[in-house]
């Protein structure tokens, strides 16, 4: 589906904003590499955001407007409201409010909010329901035990995926080795269950006009608030005012500095498994860094 076809989005906003509604533009938005994306206007001026893909990733949709959900009740960073989301026809979708977005804004601002947003605690580490990473299945099985979690449902599950692409035998057995070993770097850190947005990297953070700062596209989970703040790290995009902010609303403690490659190696591992190439060697060279530093 084209996303620019009013007669085949029309029927997707009329199961949410009634049969009365008439759109005048739809303007395909740019960046998105895994849904076509547009803002829509109606007839009385009212914008609103849309996601479309095809009908069998409906629950990708649902499980994006639940983790939207989770972060706007935390009352912290602004995030869209989900207003609804289906299936029409052959393709999902997901409908958005519409925030006027532009690049730069209060850095410092998101920095404490999103530290803010870390406060936020539940029992286990995981979540209710599973999702995604990027166009990648993220499984989030619940338990009380982090570095478990971290084996299982992060590190273990992408190593047997990058096994499957191709990911070269020495490498998947070093992989397998720090998977096993990776309790030596939790021995005097026991991270609570934050609420995290998961996919927290440059492309999922703007402003609005006001300089006010807003995240979308998560990838929502609890566990430990150095993993977002690691991606963070991961493609740039995060200045200095944002890190300083965080660290003087919640510090993080000494053990980040090597923690972050464990972190981030989930993401580089998802990218092999996603893009292949030059991130097979990249988790290699990550993985030998951790293995020196336990």
């Amino acid at each position: 589906m084209k996303p620019s076809s009013i007669d085949l989005i029309l029927p997707m906003l009329q199961q949410h904003l009634g049969q009365g509604i008439a759109i005048t533009h739809v303007d395909v938005a740019s960046g998105g590499c895994i849904n076509q994306t547009s803002t829509v206007t109606l007839a009385d001026g009212r914008r609103y955001f849309l996601k479309v893909n095809q009908a069998g990733l409906l629950e990708m949709f649902a499980a994006e407007a639940d983790g939207l959900n989770a972060i706007r009740a935390s009352t912290s960073l602004r995030t869209p409201e989900p207003l609804g989301y289906g299936v029409q026809g052959q393709q999902a979708y997901l409908l958005l409010e519409y925030l006027p977005l532009q690049a730069h804004g209060d850095q410092q601002q998101a920095g404490a909010q999103l530290a803010a947003m870390h406060r936020h605690t539940a029992a286990q580490h995981g979540w209710f329901r599973s999702n995604t990473i990027g166009a990648s299945p993220q499984r989030n099985t619940q338990t009380h035990d982090w570095v478990q979690f971290w084996q299982q449902e992060r590190l273990g599950f992408q190593l047997e995926r990058a096994r499957r692409n191709g990911y070269p035998p020495r490498s998947y057995e070093q992989g397998l080795r720090l998977k096993e070993s990776i309790g030596a770097l939790f021995a005097d850190y026991q991270p609570e269950a934050s609420l995290l947005h998961g996919d927290l990297w440059g492309g999922n953070l703007a402003y609005l006009p006001d300089g006010s700062p807003v995240i979308y596209d998560p990838a929502v989970y609890y566990g430990d608030r150095e993993t977002d703040l690691a991606m963070t790290e991961l493609f740039g995009g995060f200045g200095a005012d944002f890190y300083a902010a965080y660290n003087e609303a919640w510090a993080l403690d000494s053990g980040y500095a090597v923690r972050k490659t464990l972190y981030n190696l989930y993401h580089i591992l998802n990218h092999f498994n996603l893009f292949g190439s030059g991130y097979g060697e990249q988790a290699a060279r990550m993985t030998e860094k951790l293995l020196a530093e336990i």
